[in-house]
């Protein structure tokens, strides 16, 4: 007898959207099919969509060190309120940021400790660390994180073009993907300087030391060292049609990359930055309608591969001054992902396009086993979507450690009935109802790699 059967929901499977009942026995799915036997516990699913559970390949949980920011225990009840079930903490922000093995299992084990959704860790790539690249890897970082500008973090420095390639090199050697900040430094930092030095410090002032052409020179740049080295590359937060389109064309000509946006840039504009402030500020910052159009468009003809949060939060008083330079950078969206995805009155996606963006993509593309969808002998990681019901985000609904989000006030078109994580329950009817301890998640290095369109789309 299983140990769960969820009934009757429409499932996302590899094979299609499929109505049926689906059997979970010690954790891992064990049949999918109409009129299931019965089972030791049962979930009435009639009416609601099963997605995997969501992979957020993209946040900033800022431990060990800085937990005051958000931490694991907080960040991991947001991201299973909104229907996750992993993520891949980013390297800088915890202090010490994880650039050494000593430094990646500090965080694991604190992570470990705090965590209710299972978790994968990002090594970082900084001048002086390439020796470390190796301990890194045999320790399980899911990649190495680069920043082409400045990271606004001293222990966190840019990775010059030298870094960059011979660490792409070295991540190749090893099998592991490099993930890019692109923005130029060189551009960035001379329009933020001229600003500054004439007195502008406002939020349009910010907008313009940040223009897509920031963007795009770093993807090019990016991508020609890609080529070069034959590493595996991820553009993250990718902000622009046009910086998708780039990317894309390098990956036409052979270059193994894949292309991460974020939910922020697919909902919001700089129109949203102006009236919102600061809560709203990140890098690359918010851009024009137009530009966001042309971003739904790239993701709409299937050019984006991933979609993540970024969630990157801070002490409130952090975002507070005259000079808009100084305010720290970031969005705290990880509870959102789904409902812009699903639930945005103007743009939704089909629930197969979202089952690819958020978990069958990422688990493919890092090569995570036992993940990212919803077939038998995976991980009963699984989201309940009730689609004919509505919600308001209110301030009280956050799960995160400061209940400070543009996305406050806004309607979304969806409701995340329940997350299951290795067929236990953990958020249901709006409340974390678990402290299922998360376990750490590493890339099976030994899977079959193909080339990177082949995976990503297939």
């Amino acid at each position: 007898m299983a140990d769960l059967v969820i009934r009757g929901g429409s499932l996302i499977t590899p094979a299609g959207e499929r109505l049926a009942d689906l059997a979970i026995e010690e954790g891992v799915i064990a049949a999918i099919a109409p009129e299931l036997p019965g089972a030791s516990a049962e979930i009435n699913a009639r009416g609601w969509v099963g997605l995997p559970g969501l992979i957020d390949a993209h946040v900033h949980f800022n431990e060990p060190g800085r937990t005051d920011w958000e931490g694991a225990a907080t960040g991991s009840r947001a991201l299973a309120a909104g229907g996750g079930t992993l993520f891949f903490d980013m390297p800088l922000n915890s202090s010490p940021c994880t650039v050494g093995p000593g430094e990646f299992q500090e965080k694991r084990a604190a992570l470990e400790r705090a965590s209710i959704t299972d978790f994968a860790l990002w090594g970082g790539l900084v001048p002086g660390n390439r020796g470390a690249m190796a301990e890194l890897a045999e320790l399980g970082a899911v990649g190495f994180k680069a920043f082409m500008t400045d990271s606004g973090l001293r222990d966190f420095p840019r990775a010059d073009d030298l870094t960059l390639y011979e660490g792409m090199r070295e991540a190749a050697r090893l099998g592991l993907p490099v993930a890019v900040h692109a923005e130029s430094q060189e551009l960035v930092q001379m329009l933020t300087a001229r600003c500054v030095a004439e007195g502008r410090t406002g939020i349009r002032d910010y907008l313009s030391s940040r223009p897509v052409l920031a963007e795009l020179e770093a993807i090019q740049r990016a991508t020609l060292l890609a080529a070069e080295t034959g590493v595996k590359l991820h553009i993250v937060h990718v902000s622009s049609g046009k910086g998708v389109l780039l990317a894309a064309e390098a990956r036409a000509r052979g270059v193994d990359v894949s292309i991460e946006t974020c939910s922020h840039y697919l909902y919001f504009t700089e129109d949203d930055l102006l009236q919102l402030g600061a809560i709203a500020k990140c890098a690359p910052p918010l851009r024009t309608s137009e530009v966001r159009e042309s971003l739904w468009a790239a993701l709409l003809e299937g050019a984006v591969d991933i979609v993540a949060s970024d969630h990157s939060p801070a002490p409130p008083a952090m975002k507070e001054d005259s000079d808009f330079f100084k305010v720290w950078g970031g969005i705290a969206g990880v509870q959102l992902t789904l409902a812009v995805l699903l639930g945005d009155s103007y743009n939704a996606l089909v629930p197969e396009k979202v089952a690819r963006l958020t978990a069958t993509t990422p688990a493919r593309r890092f090569q995570i086993p036992r993940k990212g969808a919803i077939e038998i002998g995976m991980d009963a990681d699984l989201t309940l979507v009730d689609t004919a019901a509505s919600f308001i985000l209110r301030e009280e609904y956050l799960q995160q450690k400061h209940r400070v989000s543009p996305y406050i006030g806004r309607i979304f078109r969806m409701v995340v009935a329940r997350t299951l994580l290795r067929g236990a329950t953990i958020f249901s009817e709006g409340r974390i109802v678990s402290n299922t301890s998360g376990r750490f998640v590493r890339p099976d290095l030994s899977r079959k790699d193909t080339d990177a369109a082949a995976r990503i789309h297939a």
